[in-house]
């Protein structure tokens, strides 16, 4: 990581930054882009026949980027507003039958889950969740052992995050998906892809699911507002959209005349409508920034020699318990402070010093978020910070 890339985000001038997990800091030249890009669209006319090539050129650039690195082809790319919107949305698209059955971890998000148990309740499917938080020795062939236990033919979704949200283990998407389909072949693996995308490599693995959604504003460091998802040639011939809008249309014109060809063949017909063009430059001046500085072969290397090296002085420390037995090869690294029964005061006050993790709620644990960005510096200085507090 070079300095200089730390000298063009302002949020990290006067803290030390841990929360890329939960919204990464915009760099200066992002947000620069974006309002460019707001000048050019008023500049142009925000309405008028020349404003169509620019906002076409914006979307295919983006989506090009992000299919380059999500391994897959553009046309199964959508874009979206968030994680939410890019994974909940398709879901409800699926062809169900009563008593098709949805199975997923005890480790995905809370907005995730809450959106399965009303799907569930519309639908009169059946809710089945495997545990992984209470694997203490969490690897790819124990969480396979257990996963099997609770496929069977009626599986017709599992939904499961790429990198665990709350521990950060990455789960085995290819292993997951083959046993997905010795159950049922018609089954579909949709995967959150929210603490994957700008944090570790994807692009071998997104193929695997048949819907993979990611979210511009988190470990991308890009803005708030943006995100997009990858469908496979299957989900998209298989299912309808939820919400249409003037998006998901081949075309307007004759569209009193009844047709069954109004819709897009890719995964256009999953977008909307009117969404924000100008933030498409700010995330992919954020990528470039990123990738600039350090190359994405490179950049996990360094950022698991630095979670690593947490991991391992915080396993020294008498009254912290570790949510994994041993480090990952990413940046999130979970931790209780068994002596600590306020943690949301323990955050407080690690706030006043400036350093800034985060409180995740079940379990209930601290979560650290490591970046390419981040300095061994910091890291010492908050180990010395939490030392202090333990007293």
């Amino acid at each position: 990581m070079t300095t200089n890339l730390r000298s063009l985000i302002p949020s990290l001038k006067d803290k030390i930054y841990f929360n890329y997990g939960g919204q990464g800091p915009l760099p200066t030249p992002s947000l620069k882009k974006i309002i460019n890009s707001w000048e050019k669209l008023q500049e142009i006319g925000p309405f008028t026949n020349n404003v169509w090539p620019y906002i076409n050129n914006e979307v295919i650039l983006t989506k090009r980027l992000i299919a380059k690195l999500m391994g897959v082809k553009i046309k199964n790319i959508a874009l979206s507003e968030n994680i939410s919107t890019g994974m909940v949305l398709p879901l409800w698209g699926i062809d169900f039958i009563e008593g098709d059955e949805i199975l997923i971890s005890d480790c995905e998000h809370p907005g995730i889950v809450a959106a399965v148990r009303e799907l569930c309740q519309r639908f009169k499917l059946k809710l089945n969740i495997f545990p992984i938080q209470k694997i203490s020795n969490l690897n790819d062939e124990l969480v396979i052992h257990e996963i099997k236990k609770y496929l069977n033919k009626n599986t017709k979704i599992l939904i499961i995050s790429h990198v665990l949200w709350n521990f950060g283990y990455e789960v085995p998407l290819k292993e997951l998906k083959n046993e997905l389909e010795k159950v049922n072949k018609n089954s579909y693996l949709i995967v959150d892809g929210a603490q994957s995308f700008g944090h570790i490599e994807i692009e071998e693995k997104v193929r695997y699911s048949d819907l993979y959604a990611i979210t511009s504003h988190k470990w991308a460091c890009g803005p708030e507002g943006l995100g997009a998802f990858y469908v496979s040639d299957r989900f998209i011939g298989r299912t309808r959209p939820t919400i249409i809008g003037w998006k998901s249309l081949k075309k307007e014109q004759g569209i009193y005349e009844p047709s069954d060809n109004l819709l897009h063949e890719d995964a256009r017909k999953f977008e909307i409508a009117t969404s924000c063009v100008p933030l498409l430059a700010g995330l992919r001046e954020s990528l470039s920034l990123f990738e600039n500085d350090i190359p994405s072969n490179k950049k996990n290397k360094i950022i698991s020699a630095m979670s690593n090296k947490l991991w391992f002085e915080l396993n020294q420390f008498k009254d912290i318990e570790l949510a994994l037995k041993s480090p990952l090869k990413n940046g999130i690294v979970s931790f209780n402070v068994n002596r600590v029964i306020d943690k949301n005061a323990f955050i407080k006050k690690l706030g006043l010093k400036k350093i800034w993790i985060r409180v995740i709620e079940d379990p209930k644990w601290f979560r650290v978020c490591i970046h390419q960005i981040t300095q061994e510096d910091e890291i010492d200085l908050f180990l010395n910070e939490v030392k202090l507090l333990m007293k």
